[in-house]
């Protein structure tokens, strides 16, 4: 069954040493930079699968996503450039490089294709449209973030990702000297620059066990440009703490949405990403992680809509760009209101 190979591997044997031997590793799992839940007190499982099982209409869009087509073999030569694909998946050109993060074009974020499909219109870009990617970048093992199907169709040049994440890849067929795992505060060279795991507010697991591998975000500096490049997190002090030591950030990339009421702890509010982007001492923030899946129970579009108020009101640049419509740092980024013209 194609379902059991997507559920991955957890750590065994040297890898799994190398787990117990990080300070993050308490009593057999990877602990948050401080107390986290995943799900608060009195929140049942049940009674949250209840809620998501009748979800209004409103979480997904009344009409298909428009899109921009985009050319990503010929990407323009200078500065940076980012082409969002949805959600968190998105490609980035600096200093010639070519780096794809958390890439998922199965057309859906999980296990099996029935659950969490893509927006219709969401899905314009596949694996046969990228470029040879120089580096992939995984920041956790999440289904949204670590597409199985995806990752199976890619050729790239080396893996960087978080401690304990290559079980899954090995697993799957890369090579272990194609993969690089970081735990928090580790840094490790790339072509022209480094990258830096950095702490998270969040949590890890494809299978019935928990926080088995770590969740990182990931400070790249390359070309002299940085970059922060956040995965899935909570609002934390670990945001200020980052800024300090590698900040200021030409873009920070940061989760604004799948938030809820029941697990306040590990996904942001809008809010809360504009005042991690002023943390971080971000020059320009792109939110992301809305767009493609509906994993919560917010408007489809509420989340960009609350992070750009919020960026005016904080005097935050901010860039929302369509699916594909490229963002060329030192340009004018894409501010249009795109999602206000999805209507039946």
């Amino acid at each position: 069954m194609e379902l059991l190979p997507a559920l991955g591997k957890a750590p065994s044997g040297e890898r799994l040493e190398r787990i117990r031997q990080s300070p993050h590793y308490i009593d057999g799992k990877f602990q948050n930079p401080v107390p986290t839940t995943t799900l608060l007190k009195g929140a049942s499982f049940f009674k949250v699968l209840g809620q998501f099982l009748t979800k209004p209409k409103y979480t997904a869009p009344p009409a298909p996503l428009p899109s921009v087509r985009t050319d990503l073999r010929h990407l323009p030569e200078g500065p940076p450039v980012l082409v969002w694909f949805g959600h968190s998946s998105y490609l980035m050109k600096a200093g010639g490089k070519t780096i794809l993060v958390d890439p998922v074009f199965s057309g859906h974020a999980s296990p099996v294709s029935i659950f969490a499909r893509a927006f219709p219109g969401a899905n314009t870009y596949g694996v046969h449209d990228l470029p040879e990617i120089d580096m992939l970048l995984i920041t956790h093992d999440h289904y949204d973030h670590l597409d199985y199907k995806t990752i199976l169709q890619l050729n790239p040049g080396h893996i960087y990702t978080s401690l304990g994440v290559g079980s899954h890849l090995e697993y799957w067929g890369f090579r272990p000297d194609r993969i690089t795992e970081l735990d928090w505060g580790e840094e490790t060279r790339v072509d022209g620059g480094t990258l830096t795991a950095t702490p998270a507010r969040h949590f890890s697991g494809r299978g019935a066990g928990q926080a088995r591998t770590l969740w990182s975000s990931f400070v790249l500096k390359m070309d002299g440009y940085s970059f922060f490049l956040g995965g899935d997190s909570g609002y934390g002090t670990h945001f200020k703490a980052i800024g300090q030591e590698f900040g200021p950030f030409d873009l920070a990339v940061l989760e604004c949405g799948q938030y809820g009421q029941y697990w306040p702890d590990i996904h942001m509010t809008p809010e809360e990403t504009v005042s991690a982007a002023g943390d971080l001492g971000a020059r320009l923030l792109l939110p992301v992680h809305w767009g493609k899946f509906s994993l919560a129970l917010h408007p489809w579009d509420e989340p960009v809509r609350r992070c750009v108020q919020a960026a005016k009101a904080a005097r935050m640049p901010v860039t929302t760009p369509m699916i594909g419509e490229p963002v060329i740092l030192g340009g004018s980024p894409p501010q249009q209101a795109w999602w206000e013209d999805v209507v039946k």
